[in-house]
């Protein structure tokens, strides 16, 4: 099992910060560092700094760290055209020595994209989107340096791309696929997908996405997909450091024990191998205190030697 830490950057949180909590995780031994992409924050409170750009900060990490994985959960594909975000990841890629992996997904946040001018077309149009996205990508990444790629699409036309730069990572790196959806979601994650994802479910619904994902990989003739799910931790010595932390996130400590990582260490090593007996490689902590790096350090010194 693989811990990877994930963080929520829009709720208001500089680079620096970010770098504090990347650079932590990345001596304490966690797998990953992966952030959301958005530009506004969820709900009320003081939004701080506001959000920082997702691939400006990877960029900045990829040259500030040196063994830790780096990705997003997940970029939405109304942010960016599938070109500019293939080259831009591409390009982190190589900066960071071939350690970035990308999530990708339709985007739902209606209120950023008005905030910031970008179009939200309804979601049958955004999964259209997505789809011709992740073959581009993919193909703009596999094409054999000194050919050029070409696509047509509803949605999008390329024509004699030198398919320039190219990752590090052969043939790409890996592509993350999240959500809860019962159709479509399975289909890409399937044909197009190294990971997929599940962010935030419990057991009894983690068991059932994933059996679609599995009936989807054999109607497209493939014999296994990475399982991954993501989880709010909250993790402490006694009750009261627990509530303490639970209260930072703004969550109730009774429904982050039912439905996240929440409680002792030896609870939450008992809760992670449940979700393993399903087949989950790897979990990804939803950390929402970023000044709270002690954190880091109780789950890397009580949990991680456990999983």
């Amino acid at each position: 099992m693989k811990l990877r830490i994930f963080t929520e950057p829009q709720q208001g949180a500089t680079y620096d910060e970010l770098l504090a909590v990347a650079q932590t995780a990345e001596r304490l031994g966690f797998d990953a560092f992966f952030r959301s992409d958005h530009y506004v924050r969820f709900g009320s409170g003081d939004p701080g700094a506001g959000s920082t750009d997702a691939w400006t900060t990877l960029a900045g990490l990829a040259r500030e760290t040196s063994t830790i994985r780096l990705g997003t959960l997940v970029t939405p594909v109304t942010f960016r055209l599938p070109g500019p975000l293939a080259i831009s990841v591409a390009q982190v890629d190589q900066m960071s020595g071939g350690r970035v992996e990308l999530g990708l997904g339709t985007g739902w946040l209606d209120v950023e994209h008005t905030a910031y001018g970008i179009p939200f077309p309804p979601i049958g149009e955004r999964f259209g989107r997505f789809e011709e996205q992740l073959e581009i990508i993919a193909g703009l990444w596999t094409t054999p340096v000194g050919k050029t790629f070409s696509f047509e699409g509803a949605h999008y036309r390329l024509a004699d791309s030198p398919a320039l730069p190219k990752p590090v990572q052969s043939p790409k790196p890996p592509i993350i696929i999240g959500g809860a959806g019962a159709k479509r979601t399975p289909r890409l994650a399937a044909r197009f997908a190294d990971e997929y994802n599940l962010p935030f479910h419990p057991l009894d619904d983690t068991v059932v996405a994933f059996d679609r994902v599995r009936r989807a990989c054999e109607a497209e003739g493939r014999e296994s997909i990475r399982f991954s799910v993501a989880q709010t931790v909250c993790v402490g010595t006694d009750d009261a450091e627990i509530a303490r932390r639970a209260e930072a996130t703004g969550h109730g400590l009774a429904g982050l024990r039912a439905s996240g990582l929440a409680g002792t260490p030896a609870e939450v090593v008992e809760k992670i191998g449940e979700f393993a007996k399903l087949g989950v490689e790897r979990i990804y902590l939803q950390v929402l205190d970023l000044s709270d790096l002690d954190h880091l350090e109780l789950i890397a010194a009580e949990v991680l030697p456990h999983v």
